[in-house]
């Protein structure tokens, strides 16, 4: 099968599987309005997502986009919005209708899909780093402070809080690190979406200073391997520039984009 008929069916796996409740596990709940999502979760966070939009023209998105905004101000402890949307969606004018009601665009991100099995290769590590399967909470906290330097984001306790969360769930994440001189130098977490064939890899950081040593594709490697115990043959990931190479290496593919518009409560 060529890249080209696996790209379609990767996508087409995307759309029926990953564009449902799967996509939002941590919800603390979710408001179907037309074919949209409005979701909120902990520390007044909002996100909109949907499977399609269907057949809908310019005038029935700008009425999407209102109506979403108007549901997320009447709930005053929402203080920021996502609007997650994908490249190769039907969807008019939502560049212009989201930027004219108070969002920003963030980069664009690439879908990227692939087969487990192709990522679960051996990756040697350099000498003196190590992986393993974090679950008690100061490792948590630890791994979630290390990833909030690497983003170049403030150490908060916002991030800790919901993996703790899911992990008081059961619900199959797992976070893994890689380690070295004592601390941690690398991490990310595997996401296994219930009913389908997917795992999703998420939160993939590693401290400059170790960056380009095979580490990350090592921590990618361990974790399909995880997904295949689990049952899972197909990985996803939204990924960064950064971060979409060293996943092409490793065998997935991208197939389409993701772009993030955010609303800040004024």
């Amino acid at each position: 099968m060529s890249q080209t008929d696996d790209r379609a069916r990767f996508l087409a796996a995307y759309d029926d599987n990953l564009r449902t409740d799967a996509e939002t596990p941590s919800a603390l709940n979710v408001t179907h309005h037309g074919p949209v999502r409005l979701v909120t979760f902990m520390k007044g966070r909002g996100f909109v997502t949907y499977r399609d939009l269907g057949d809908a023209d310019a005038q029935t998105v700008k009425r999407l986009v209102a109506e979403a905004i108007a549901y997320f101000r009447a709930e005053p402890d929402i203080t920021r919005v996502e609007w997650k949307s994908r490249g190769h969606d039907h969807a008019p004018g939502l560049h212009e209708t989201l930027i004219e009601n108070g969002f920003t665009q963030d980069e664009p991100e690439s879908i990227m899909i692939g087969e487990a099995k192709a990522l679960s290769t051996a990756v040697p590590l350099p000498d003196g780093v190590t992986l393993r399967q974090v679950r008690d909470e100061p490792d948590v906290r630890a791994m979630s402070a290390m990833q909030d330097e690497v983003f170049g984001e403030p150490v908060s306790d916002e991030m800790a809080e919901a993996l703790l969360r899911r992990l008081s769930l059961g619900d199959g994440m797992q976070l893994w690190v890689a380690e070295a001189e004592g601390r941690m130098v690398s991490a990310g977490r595997l996401e296994p979406v219930p009913g389908t064939s997917f795992a999703g890899i998420w939160g993939g950081a590693t401290r400059k200073e170790w960056r380009g040593r095979g580490i990350y594709r090592a921590l990618t490697a361990r974790r399909a391997q995880a997904a295949l115990e689990l049952g899972k043959t197909l990985i996803h990931s939204d990924s960064t520039e950064f971060s979409r190479p060293i996943l092409e290496r490793s065998g997935l593919l991208k197939v389409s984009t993701t772009t993030p518009y955010r609303w800040l409560r004024a």
